[in-house]
């Protein structure tokens, strides 16, 4: 029997247990995306996570730059791999911006094309970045046939942008045409974006970003954090799109939107609870 996706793979308790939230989607999925971070899996990791859990990842980030110092060959091979199980995969944004450094965007995306990369990732998360040169940006990888997902948010805790600026910055992305718009939280989920300090997610803020915004399913909230993956699902549902989750994460993630988890289990029976007829006297 094959191991790819899709293809005669029946769920272990298939038919004896449903999902208490029932309706997710599967690939290839618009919304209720699963992003990984890869900061250096092997092929054998590689071949084992997507063995296990390929159903439930739909883009594999190699994270940063690390994806430069990769032999060149292996990495072709890992890419290959990954494409074989129905799942997009993209060098880290920071690498794109050291190639926007060095004057190479052009060059960049035509080897990223030849690696065999489905996505690229534009975004000016550590470097400073004009919406004139962002635009461009994200046209050169469109015309190059990739899919182009932007990310709005700086790293440095320090330097955070406003919320109305990051609202303009998704609006424009999208117009250019964009599929999704990362939200910054960084491997930490600490101190950016719609996080405090501490990890926690700032709901009020998660509101006053999403107000005007065109279409909420567009964005892709890093969530590397589990209260950070709990709070989103609770708050957009099961198809919510996250990034960021560690490999080791997925198959919890995936736990998670669909209720098979302790911790939206609870949130099914409470609303169970809310849809219950009344008691009779």
């Amino acid at each position: 029997m094959s191991n790819l996706p899709g293809e005669n793979r029946a769920r272990a308790w298939e038919g004896i247990i449903a999902d208490p939230f029932p309706g997710r989607s599967t690939k290839p999925r618009l919304c209720g995306l699963t992003v990984i971070i890869d900061k250096g899996l092997g092929l054998s990791e590689t071949r084992d996570l997507l063995e296990l859990a390929g159903d439930y990842i739909d883009y594999v980030k190699l994270a940063f730059g690390t994806s430069a110092l990769y032999d060149q060959s292996l990495l072709a091979k890992k890419i290959e791999l990954i494409r074989a199980y129905r799942t997009g995969v993209y060098p880290g944004g920071t690498l794109l911006e050291v190639a926007l450094l060095q004057g190479r965007l052009e060059r960049f995306v035509e080897h990223a094309c030849e690696l065999g990369f489905t996505a690229l990732e534009v975004s000016d998360g550590t470097i400073p970045l004009s919406p004139a040169e962002r635009a461009r940006a994200v046209r050169v990888g469109l015309s190059a046939g990739l899919t182009v997902i932007s990310e709005v948010g700086k790293k440095d805790t320090a330097s955070q942008p406003p919320l109305a600026f990051l609202r303009d910055q998704i609006r424009r992305d999208l117009d250019e045409g964009v599929s999704h718009v990362i939200v910054e939280g960084r491997e930490s989920g600490k101190g950016v974006g719609v996080y405090d300090a501490s990890g926690a997610v700032k709901v009020v803020e998660v509101d006053d970003l999403l107000a005007g915004l065109p279409d909420p399913n567009a964005l892709i909230w890093e969530t590397p954090l589990k209260n950070q993956q709990e709070c989103m699902i609770a708050r957009f549902g099961p198809e919510v799109n996250l990034g960021n989750i560690p490999p080791r994460e997925v198959l919890a993630v995936e736990a998670l939107r669909r209720g098979l988890r302790g911790d939206t289990l609870r949130l099914y029976l409470e609303r169970q609870a809310l849809h219950a007829p009344p008691a009779e006297i």
